[in-house]
């Protein structure tokens, strides 16, 4: 089968679906993955065949200073650059047999599949179908149980609102009707492990927690020096922000020194703009590094709480402290809280260093450490990228 596979934004969008392609193509299909250039080092990596969408995310998103910019921002992204996306998928999905949506693309990739009269399926990092099991991850604030669906469905319907008229103007420009009403009739593939999650009783059929799309980073040979380090001393915090941007960088900068005190600490500074000048000894400043190598020989990360990093820290078995910042970050806080391997849920705009502090305490009690191990233990027996590819297989082959 030949697939299509669409996404826009961050790092955190892109991997987990370059995992999930080079398992597809492990399984002999052709797979095609359009991204944010800036995203696709992970596919280039892999063998994923990858073409960049017009656009420049990391640019665009280094020049903002606070997240209410960010917002508008990737609006205005997608709003200029829906119509140019659409033809791109148009062109590379001639002759596909699905097309897999994702992230800032999930219209896009819904008309492209459309237009090419071929199923979509969402492929997903965010738990967005409609439940009464927890309040929208997309939700600013956290409603009473009794409002969880509608939370879900006024979420959705605010995005399609915002997106509505650009994505009509693609449309159009591929010879489709202008549509009105939300699309969300199709099945919904998450890279998410079901250990995460609260029960949830009332998704539909087709909509499936896989368990974290990742690929083992077998080829990858870390640095002696990094090696030594580690090995030198106890077990050490990690703390990095992904592709995290437009924050209060010098704010978080210090709380996070205060908070660490002189334990040893690995340091990714990503996206995030934190100065790596005068640090102290303590602290080694790092590069991209997989974190499926990494994690498990730290004690806890601190980090923002995307959903890539917070699976990749829980499948580790290690207890994280979130500092979030937008998005879906502060559910995921939530639910480490729920799961007992995460302290309060963090203010990650207005961080102090008390704060910080009192996360990590708890992060370093034996109880919470048992309990994310055992949670880790878990997670280890999910193959999320085997069961999106069994899924896939049996619905192209048997459609309902």
């Amino acid at each position: 089968m030949r697939l299509l596979i669409i996404t826009y934004g961050t790092e955190g969008d892109a991997r987990p679906l370059a995992a999930l392609g080079h398992a597809l193509m492990r399984a002999g299909h052709d797979v095609h993955l359009l991204g944010d250039a800036d995203t696709l080092d992970s596919a280039h990596a892999l063998g994923v065949p990858a073409t960049a969408l017009a656009g420049d995310i990391r640019g665009t998103l280094s020049r903002m200073r606070a997240m209410r910019q960010i917002e508008r921002a990737l609006i205005r992204i997608v709003e200029a650059r829906t119509p140019e996306w659409m033809q791109q998928a148009m062109a590379l999905g001639a002759g596909c047999d699905a097309v897999l949506v994702s992230g800032l693309t999930a219209f896009v990739g819904l008309s492209v599949a459309e237009a090419l009269g071929v199923p979509a399926i969402g492929a997903m990092m965010i738990p967005i179908s409609p439940t009464a099991a927890f309040t929208s991850p997309l939700s600013p604030i956290r409603l009473p149980r009794v409002l969880n669906r509608s939370s879900h469905d006024f979420v959705n319907r605010m995005v399609w609102r915002t997106f509505r008229a650009t994505t009509n103007r693609g449309r159009v420009a591929i010879g489709l009707q202008p549509a009105r009403t939300l699309p969300m009739n199709h099945p919904v593939l998450y890279g998410i492990s079901p250990a995460l999650l609260p029960d949830i009783n009332d998704w539909p059929a087709d909509a499936i927690a896989c368990g974290q799309w990742v690929t083992p980073s077998q080829h990858w040979w870390p640095p002696a020096d990094l090696v030594d380090w580690i090995e030198a001393g106890p077990p050490p915090v990690y703390a990095g922000f992904g592709s995290m941007s437009g924050f209060d960088a010098p704010r978080v900068r210090r709380a996070l020194l205060d908070a660490l005190g002189d334990r040893r600490t690995l340091f990714n500074p990503g996206w995030s703009g934190i100065g790596t000048h005068g640090l102290p000894p303590n602290i080694r400043v790092i590069g991209s590094v997989p974190h499926d190598w990494l994690l498990p020989r730290c004690a806890l990360a601190i980090h923002h709480g995307g959903s890539g990093t917070t699976h990749s820290a829980c499948r580790a078995g290690i207890p994280s402290v979130i500092l979030p910042f937008a998005g879906d970050q502060t559910f995921w806080a939530r639910r480490l809280r729920a799961l007992g391997i995460g302290d309060r849920v963090l203010n990650g705009r207005r961080p102090s260093a008390a704060g910080l502090a009192a996360a990590i305490a708890f992060a370093e009690r034996a109880e919470t450490q048992v309990q994310a191990a055992r949670l880790g233990a878990t997670m280890q027996h999910e193959d999320g990228c085997a069961a999106a590819v069994n899924w896939i297989e049996r619905r192209l082959r048997s459609p309902p």
